[in-house]
């Protein structure tokens, strides 16, 4: 009797909706092969679909996800190529921006690749932390990464924009404390790590990679310096006119004119400056008033560079 009840059931739910029974409409053979799935659950149990799919290779030989599984954590991948002749791979002529002229040595090139690790981060994901301990020293290979401080209410203030390929930070990993800013991704971005401790053990035999090292630490100190001294003795016209002057492009036609692409947000230029938004949007319009630039959208075009030198260096 019971085994007639469930019968019914079936043919009823066949007719409302054949698609949710997981049947189409066959005729009667489709309903008998629902009936006799049903007869077969009622003698051997419940029964449990289970599907199989073929995972092909995806791109660059990684193995697709099977649908309904949740994606690995991104964890850091070794870097590849770094063992192919320098000058001819793009992970040369990463670390030929990282670390300076001239080309890194075949032997060199081969000891970062095999240190060196690769992760892909999100926009808005966090890369640095001033509560975290630095153990690597981190490069930004490609994207855009704004470095500053987050609150405690989770605010982040940002100081400065790094686009890729530029160091994020070369100097706290050396001293073993903790990152000294905050640093997050402005979108898609592609970070390089290189194991502190790892790498000083393989300097000993590489000192020319040792002595670029020191170099790129002596510019990252430089650069600082050179802002810490614009923001005491600069004011804010000074300082802007500074930030412009270091970006102009020179136009075509010997015309003497220069062009200045915008490509951060107004307050982000403006946490560069160390001023507020507003007082970046009346500078910009008091530069304009004086001759000095013309505002159109993201572009500003630099009308008179030698007036804008002049007030960048008073």
């Amino acid at each position: 009797m019971g085994q007639r009840r469930r019968r019914v059931c079936v043919r009823r739910l066949i007719q409302r909706n054949p698609q949710r029974a997981g049947l189409r409409e066959h005729g009667r053979h489709g309903q008998a092969a629902a009936v006799a799935v049903a007869g077969t659950a009622s003698t051997t149990g419940p029964i449990r679909m289970e599907h199989s799919y073929a995972t092909a290779p995806g791109p660059a030989g990684l193995t697709e996800r099977r649908p309904g599984t949740a994606a690995p954590p991104d964890a850091p991948k070794p870097l590849r190529g770094l063992s192919l002749p320098a000058g001819g791979s793009a992970e040369a002529v990463l670390w030929g921006h990282l670390l300076g002229a001239p080309a890194l040595a075949a032997e060199e090139l081969q000891t970062l690749a095999q240190l060196a690790s690769l992760r892909h981060v999100a926009a808005g994901q966090h890369i640095l932390s001033r509560q975290s301990a630095a153990s690597h020293l981190v490069a930004l290979r490609s994207g855009e990464v704004a470095l500053g401080l987050r609150t405690a209410d989770g605010v982040f203030r940002t100081e400065r924009i790094v686009r890729g390929p530029a160091w994020l930070d070369l100097s706290s990993a050396w001293l073993s404390g903790p990152h000294a800013m905050d640093a997050q991704a402005m979108g898609a971005a592609s970070i390089v790590e290189l194991p502190c401790d790892a790498l000083e053990t393989r300097l000993a035999t590489h000192p020319g990679l040792a002595q670029r090292l020191i170099h790129g630490l002596a510019r990252e100190v430089q650069a600082l310096a050179v802002n810490t001294h614009e923001l005491m003795h600069k004011d804010a016209p000074g300082r802007l006119a500074q930030w412009l002057h270091q970006r102009c492009v020179p136009l075509p036609g010997g015309t003497g004119q220069a062009m200045v692409r915008l490509a951060d947000r107004k307050r982000d230029v403006a946490s560069q400056l160390a001023i507020t938004p507003e007082t970046l949007s009346r500078l910009m319009r008091s530069f304009s008033r004086q001759g000095l630039i013309e505002v159109a959208g993201y572009n500003v075009r630099v009308l008179d560079p030698e007036a804008l030198a002049r007030l960048a260096q008073a």
